[in-house]
């Protein structure tokens, strides 16, 4: 990977609970202006009202949690991405880097004013107990969710393995709430899994982006390759809310031997990057086909973009999510965090993901099977829709181990048969396989 920048080094990381892409940036002396006279003069207003809690306020009130909830109050309301956390819960996102945490397993976010499901992680607790994209989680226990923060609720939900927690939940479609009692259990954020739809065809789901994903997802190619033509792939990231930018940028890599893979644009100078990619050792030249849909967010968006602007791999499926943002984690000096957003991807073409996110090649909705109802979780939830979402652009600046397809394995049955998205991938690439085949006088 080639990473071109004004700055220093880039460092990224991952809050595998809740939608994000987080970048870190070394901040050099002097790129952090003091305020101007207004700041100061807010400033003083900010201490004459906890001067008047200290004096007046009912109950008596330590001066740490004061400033803690004016500092979360403010960055609040800035947008849906950007997070305070105490010292406890930057620990936790720090931890969540090296692919587990102890919880139920679902990515959220706020969506006017709720809590709300993007998605469930698949194979979890919350997935087994029938959590759907769009949920909106009511109560978390007997606590409203209203006005609470998304690590307030991360807080509440997650927990001691074997420990359980009630979550009341309003599902679209249904007259009343719905409570889902769900067993805590550690989450391992297995990333890759691949498969063979037929012996020449392979398939790979990226689930998120975290610090081992690029080489796992090596590991999964080699498997699939070793021994066999591979005559085209399906490379499923619906429902994969992002992650590690830099684990996203090495994935790219993997199928593309030239070209801009992504670039981000910044306030500060020193944060702007262009990453590009180089020859692979391995050439990857058969077909692909990417599959997205709108739980595909972030760093999965960045891959998608990458290929589709590349003309690497065609996109089927439905609109992507829209996060087309930047999120620095800056340390504080009391051990505590702020994941404040500070720039905008841009895919090779130079289009921001932010809110339009990526429109696919060929498009085409994900239909259930008949013996199951769907519905609820087709009601797909985007960047646009959060609130206080930034605009497009700132106004000021315009196992297959066998080369046989195993018929007993139900994952892969469930996929060609049921899923009607992956099948018409793999009719896509089945097509373009004989066209080539053909064309090169093969047949």
């Amino acid at each position: 990977m080639r990473v071109h920048k004004n700055g220093f080094a880039v460092t990224i990381t991952l809050a595998a609970v809740f939608l994000c892409g987080a970048v870190f940036f070394m901040w050099g002396k002097g790129q952090v202006t003091a305020g101007t006279d207004e700041v100061y003069k807010n400033m003083e207003i900010l201490a004459e009202v906890m001067r008047h809690i200290e004096k007046n306020y009912v109950e008596p009130q330590k001066p740490k949690d004061l400033i803690y909830g004016a500092i979360k109050g403010m960055v609040q309301a800035l947008d849906p991405h950007s997070a305070f956390m105490t010292k406890e819960e930057h620990q936790e996102l720090m931890m969540e880097t090296k692919g587990t945490f102890t919880g139920i397993g679902i990515e959220i976010t706020i969506r006017d004013k709720v809590l709300t499901v993007v998605s469930p992680i698949e194979g979890t607790p919350a997935f087994e107990a029938g959590l759907k994209a769009a949920d909106r989680i009511i109560k978390i226990e007997d606590k409203s969710t209203k006005d609470m923060s998304l690590m307030e609720a991360v807080k509440l939900i997650r927990g001691p393995k074997g420990t359980k927690v009630l979550l009341t939940i309003a599902r679209e479609g249904e007259e009343k709430p719905l409570q889902f009692t769900i067993v805590r259990d550690v989450i391992p954020l297995i990333s890759v899994r691949h498969y063979l739809l037929t012996p020449d065809m392979g398939y790979v789901r990226i689930s998120n982006f975290q610090s081992k994903t690029s080489g796992d997802l090596s590991e999964n190619l080699s498997t699939l390759e070793k021994g066999r033509d591979l005559k085209g792939l399906v490379l499923d990231l619906r429902n994969n809310p992002g992650g590690l930018l830099a684990q996203a940028i090495e994935v790219s890599e993997m199928f593309l031997d030239s070209g801009i893979i992504v670039s981000t644009k910044a306030r500060e100078s020193a944060q702007n990057i262009v990453a590009t990619a180089h020859p692979n050792k391995v050439p990857r030249n058969y077909p692909i086909v990417v599959l997205v849909n709108g739980g595909t967010a972030s760093a999965a968006e960045i891959v998608a973009g990458a290929l589709q602007d590349n003309k690497k791999a065609l996109i089927l499926g439905t609109r992507t999510f829209g996060k087309g943002s930047v999120q620095t984690i800056l340390p504080l000096s009391d051990g505590a965090g702020l994941r404040l957003t500070t720039a905008r991807y841009y895919t090779p073409n130079g289009r921001s993901i932010q809110l339009d996110g990526i429109v696919p090649d060929i498009e085409l909705d994900f239909v259930p099977p008949p013996e199951k109802d769907e519905k609820a979780g087709r009601h797909v939830l985007r960047e646009a829709d959060l609130e206080r979402a930034m605009p497009k652009e700132n106004k000021e600046r315009q196992s297959g181990e066998s080369g046989k397809l195993n018929e007993t394995d139900e994952r892969v049955k469930n996929l060609i048969e049921k899923d009607n998205q992956v099948r018409q991938a793999l009719q896509l690439l089945q097509s373009w396989s004989i066209f080539s085949r053909m064309k090169d006088g093969s047949l």
